[in-house]
């Protein structure tokens, strides 16, 4: 062991060219790449606050009228999630859909009803958690107005499991396989998470509205922490590698040029004897 605590390699030579070349597109790889997902994070990260912010807007401004089919259309559906908006229709009775729901309140249903606007379209409105065993009550009949936040459809179904619509299992707020399955034509490709009064206001005593959950997971940081660190290590890395083989490069010149000053003194010493 010498004194920089590297392990005497004086026996193996210095590594070729083709060998450094292919270890230095290695390090120069590895940096770029894990340097390169640490910037792609921080933007993530900026973009995130932003959706955020922009959310935050959209949830507490004033309500606006629900768009019909023509301005969804025209629409980002993205840019329309968790809008608050308002919706005005009579409530269609007995179509009621419940979906499986995990809520502050406990597990339940989240209970479904479509609203007929005047235009005729179907507008489909989350009214809130109910129990499972609790009994449906009628809406009322009349002009019904809803305030909440548009939400997207929801397609498929839970984690692992599929919405079977026949034997009305919902494990998400799927609005197309629900208006296929209840018959419903002209119905807006998302649904309306009502608030609190809105629920009540529906005709049904129990269903708690108001429960949306708007959170967005912002792990951008850690990542971009994460992957910085991986570049360092891989430059550190390259670093002491290239220490290393300079201290092996020197010492194996070192030791050649011992052992030819050694091979001279020997050739010396026998022609002196030769003599």
């Amino acid at each position: 062991m010498d004194p920089d605590g590297i392990a005497d390699d004086a026996a193996r030579p210095p590594r070729g060219p083709l060998a450094l070349t292919v270890l230095a597109v290695a390090f120069a790889l590895g940096l770029l790449l894990f340097a390169s997902l640490g910037v792609w994070q921080v933007q993530r990260l900026h973009w995130k606050h932003d959706l955020i912010a922009r959310v935050d807007a959209r949830v507490h401004a004033d309500p606006v009228p629900a768009p019909d089919n023509r301005a969804w259309a025209a629409s980002t559906p993205t840019a329309e999630e968790y809008r608050r908006v308002q919706v005005h229709g009579q409530w269609l009775p007995e179509l009621d859909t419940r979906v499986q729901a995990v809520t502050e309140a406990g597990a339940g249903r989240w209970l479904l009803r479509p609203l007929r606007r005047d235009d005729g379209s179907v507008v489909l409105v989350n009214l809130g958690y109910v129990p499972e065993d609790w009994q449906a009550t009628p809406p009322a009949s009349g002009p019904a107005q809803v305030t909440g936040l548009l939400r997207l459809s929801e397609p498929g179904g839970g984690f692992l499991r599929s919405n079977v619509p026949a034997q009305e299992r919902w494990y998400s707020r799927d609005v197309a396989a629900i208006a296929g399955h209840r018959r419903l034509a002209q119905v807006a490709p998302y649904f309306v998470d009502a608030d609190a009064d809105s629920a009540t206001q529906a005709g049904t005593p129990w269903p708690r509205g108001g429960l949306t959950v708007v959170r967005f997971r912002d792990n951008h940081l850690g990542y971009a922490l994460t992957w910085f660190a991986l570049a360092v290590l891989v430059a550190g890395g390259a670093w002491r590698f290239a220490l290393e083989e300079v201290r092996i490069r020197r010492r194996w010149r070192s030791n050649r040029n011992t052992r030819t000053t050694e091979s001279m003194d020997a050739a010396d010493g026998n022609a002196a004897r030769h003599r």
